[in-house]
């Protein structure tokens, strides 16, 4: 059975080494020419798995057309290109879709489901896998778990047998919309958190800022759509406080240099690595707009990414707000 991977990135690298060692035929789609060749060659991408050799037997190429036909494919791009990839495999007419990428799609506010669905087709059955999953953590083999979420009952038990494995173990949901909010939305607090940990301000203040960043994930999430209850899970607080504590976390590394004082722009250019947040916290602040739901910290974290706001002054005016309840807004 084969299973093919649109991106070469580290999670598209670990998911692919881990679906190989389960004993699928598995191959994997890198867009340079030259960055393919090289992985194929050598096995091993220092920069974003560093230590990981690639399993044998997993293949790489440039060709889109070298991974169909297939069983499965699995999107692992970057989430502001997957309208462009989708329209590229359209033509190939793939039926079992995976998206494992945590964003929204800036120009359309749409969700990864949404805009692979408008380039496939509704005909595809549609599965996203999402959870508190650092690569480098997966790669090494150390357990861990995720969620896989889909609305077909059938594709959702058959895509978590996929993925299923003793170091590896897969729960299932039925709400897309909430699976696919907690992992995209959770990417911008953790820039927040980083910065509470590049001001050095403690415990309490990171603490408040995951409660209160869960709070307005959810407040959006339900807006939308989705069930509550999923975001006290994997997809949700799970994914959360992982992104925001891990020292591999892409996201909670941008947030923790501007708070030292850097520009996004010097971060940024030294990054191998796609930080996510940056981009879904402009998606996010015009999404919460569009819907009138409050979000105060995805608000100062778009300000003091696009370098209107120090994030001192960010925490301050976060502080400032009036008083109130303690309240999620869900009902």
């Amino acid at each position: 059975m084969r299973v093919s991977f649109l991106g070469c990135g580290a999670w598209g690298l670990a998911l692919a080494n881990h679906l190989y060692a389960k004993g699928y035929d598995v191959i994997l789609w890198e867009h340079q020419e030259d960055r393919s060749q090289r992985l194929q060659t050598q096995r091993e991408d220092p920069e974003r798995l560093p230590g990981i050799k690639i399993e044998p037997g997993v293949r790489i190429t440039s060709q889109l057309e070298d991974l169909f036909p297939t069983d499965y494919l699995v999107f692992a791009v970057p989430s502001h290109t997957v309208r462009e990839v989708a329209r590229k495999v359209a033509p190939f007419e793939p039926r079992k879709v995976i998206s494992v990428v945590k964003g929204l799609e800036i120009q359309s506010l749409k969700r990864m489901s949404e805009v692979i669905t408008e380039e496939l087709g509704p005909q595809i059955q549609f599965a996203v896998l999402s959870g508190p999953t650092i690569a480098i953590e997966v790669a090494r083999g150390l357990p861990t778990t995720a969620v896989v979420a889909s609305e077909d009952i059938n594709f959702r038990y058959e895509t978590q047998i996929l993925f299923h494995s003793e170091r590896f173990r897969v729960y299932t949901s039925a709400d897309v919309i909430g699976v696919e909010l907690g992992g995209s939305l959770k990417n911008v607090i953790a820039i927040a958190a980083g910065a509470v940990d590049g001001l050095g301000l403690g415990a309490n203040t990171k603490g408040a800022l995951i409660t209160r960043g869960l709070a307005e994930m959810m407040r959006l999430g339900v807006k939308l759509g989705a069930s509550p209850v999923t975001f006290s899970g994997l997809s949700g607080l799970g994914d959360l406080v992982t992104t925001c504590f891990s020292k591999n976390s892409r996201n909670r590394y941008v947030g923790e240099q501007i708070g030292k004082g850097r520009t996004l722009d010097e971060i940024l250019s030294e990054m191998v690595m796609i930080a996510e947040g940056v981009k879904t916290s402009e998606a996010a602040y015009r999404l919460s707009t569009r819907e009138g739901v409050e979000m105060p910290i995805t608000s100062m974290v778009r300000l003091v990414l696009r370098g209107e706001i120090d994030p001192k002054e960010a925490v301050k005016e976060l502080l400032s707000r009036t008083p109130k309840d303690e309240h999620y807004g869900i009902t």
